[in-house]
């Protein structure tokens, strides 16, 4: 069960492992999405259409029909990798081996939706993978094994969500087994430690220019790809691409001139805008985009 990109390297280790049967994938139903609302497959349904799966992708698994589907596949073990539904009692009790999670971060810490963007945003210096046994709760499952990896200065979700995708499959593939065969003892988490992260929404990607600029960075790198972290200019969405956080002083939105390209004023200290983009339009390094519109310099963002 999985359904975004992240999803895809633990359902090919899957596939390519000579010990275990991929008997079925279960992702999200085809969205609308881009500018023409054109249906989209998830890239865990791609990858299991090139595989020649069988797919389910049910509305809602609480759904007596897609039960009865996933009971009559009559599965010794589900792996789900951010697959984007909550399992009802019915469907965690159904495998024999139970249900098995693939979660990016290191547990307790960072339960819930968004762990990679949430790690970035708390300016974690280490995050990684976890394999749990799920439960009932919200990531509260007890762990299987973990491994760590540093979290870059210049890490944006996406490149993170790279390397954790690929460490996620690996430790699955080398956990697995072990536990199939009863080797591994689940250790409880500890809930005492436990912090939880919110689903993403467009609107967290909005800038407060009153935040301290190492704050702003680590939004601008949490939210990239998605939603971006934008602000707004003469009453048009800015999207921000590449910034640095810098020493200095303006009041906080206040644009001024940084070399050839410009910063923000923040609370404390400047942003340096290295891209930014208009909606509608290309992302574009600070100073070309200065050249085609001067006007920026001296603005306030919003």
């Amino acid at each position: 069960m999985g359904t975004p990109d992240f999803a895809v390297p633990s359902l090919q280790a899957l596939l390519s492992h000579p010990d275990f049967e991929v008997v079925a994938v279960v992702t999200q139903p085809d969205r609308q999405a881009g500018r023409g609302r054109k249906l989209q497959q998830s890239p865990v349904k791609q990858a299991a259409l090139a595989a020649r799966v069988p797919i389910l992708q049910p509305q809602r698994l609480r759904d007596p029909d897609a039960f009865a589907d996933l009971a009559a596949l009559q599965p010794e073990a589900i792996v789900v990798a951010a697959y984007g539904q909550i399992l009802p009692p019915q469907v965690l009790n159904l495998p024999s081996h139970g249900c098995i999670n693939v979660h990016a971060s290191l547990l307790p810490r960072w339960r819930g939706a968004s762990p990679i963007a949430a790690a970035i945003l708390a300016g974690d210096s280490l995050t990684g993978c976890t394999i749990m046994r799920m439960d009932a709760g919200m990531d509260t499952g007890p762990i299987l094994a973990q491994a760590a990896t540093v979290i870059r200065p210049d890490d944006t979700t996406g490149s993170l969500e790279n390397r954790l995708a690929r460490q996620g499959a690996q430790l699955l593939i080398d956990t697995l087994p072990c536990a199939w065969q009863g080797q591994l003892v689940p250790r409880p988490q500890e809930d005492a430690d436990a912090s939880v992260c919110r689903l993403l929404r467009k609107e967290h990607a909005r800038i407060d220019w009153t935040q301290p600029a190492p704050v702003i960075e680590r939004m601008v790198r949490a939210y990239d790809p998605w939603p971006g972290a934008h602000t707004l200019w003469q009453g048009q969405q800015l999207k921000l691409g590449k910034v640095h956080a810098v020493a200095g002083h303006a009041s906080p939105g206040e644009v001024v001139a940084w070399g050839t390209g410009a910063a923000v004023g923040t609370g404390q200290g400047l942003v340096v805008l290295e891209a930014v983009q208009l909606a509608g339009k290309k992302m574009t390094v600070m100073a070309d985009f200065l050249r085609g519109r001067p006007q920026l310099l001296a603005s306030t963002l919003g």
